[in-house]
């Protein structure tokens, strides 16, 4: 039998009783339907990760008993940085989960010329909110024990010039491809436009901030398709696709 695993922010320590947050408790009381002392593991994002068992299933709260802690880690020893152009709605929200299974690091939403979604008055904290959720599902579905980081909502003017590693934007009139390319480091940093793709001047910005323009293959990409592409690419190349087993 699978055993669920859970995010939490509590710390986490072999012995302790850690009450879930609503949302959790939510989860595991009325979805996962656990009853007492069935198993279920706990991690915070600081490593490893716990199995513990169900101490308390009530309406007021729900206890797990923190038990033996696992030196487990999915981690790639690629560092993976992704600014991602708003798309709308599902598509976003697709790319969003798809580069957290595909070990991404830090995901940076960005505010681009061509963005056609509106952040209006509580939207935007709503909306980062929103995406932080799926960053966590994502985490716990895929068994990474490292919950990759979402900050708030920047400009893409202001997010290049802070980057490091080896810098690649997506372009598909772009000559270079990430076969030409070799990290110096174990850094990737990549900017993946939205639904319209990059503007004249924010193609301009991005190489003037050492981003190199790629491509990848001949066709053009849905912005959802090309980040997931990119971010499978450099795991092959670079990363830990083909040392272990992917199911």
């Amino acid at each position: 039998m699978r055993v669920s695993r859970l995010y939490t922010p509590a710390p986490l320590a072999t012995g302790n009783l850690v009450e879930l947050d609503d949302d959790n408790g939510h989860y595991v009381r009325t979805v996962l339907r656990l009853k007492k002392d069935d198993p279920i593991i706990l991690f915070n994002g600081h490593g490893g990760e716990y199995l513990g068992t169900v101490a308390e299933v009530s309406r007021k709260a729900v206890l797990i008993a923190v038990g033996q802690w696992d030196d487990r880690s999915v981690e790639s020893p690629l560092q993976v940085i992704l600014g991602l152009g708003i798309s709308r709605g599902d598509r976003m929200d697709l790319t969003v989960q798809k580069a957290v299974e595909l070990g991404v690091n830090h995901i940076t939403p960005l505010l681009t010329e061509r963005c056609l979604v509106q952040f209006k008055g509580e939207k935007k904290p709503q909306r980062l909110l929103h995406w932080q959720k799926i960053v966590q599902h994502a985490a716990e579905q895929s068994g990474r024990t490292a919950l990759p980081a979402m900050p708030e909502v920047e400009r893409l003017q202001d997010w290049v010039n802070i980057q490091q590693g080896l810098k690649v934007f997506l372009d598909p009139y772009a000559e270079t491809t990430l076969m030409d390319l070799k990290p110096d480091a174990v850094t990737v940093t990549l900017l993946t436009g939205p639904e319209g793709g990059f503007s004249s001047q924010e193609r301009d910005i991005a190489k003037a901030s050492g981003f190199i323009p790629v491509r990848l293959g001949a066709r053009i990409l849905r912005t959802e398709t090309a980040s997931i592409a990119a971010l499978a690419a450099v795991q092959l190349l670079w990363g830990d696709f083909g040392k272990g087993n992917n199911g």
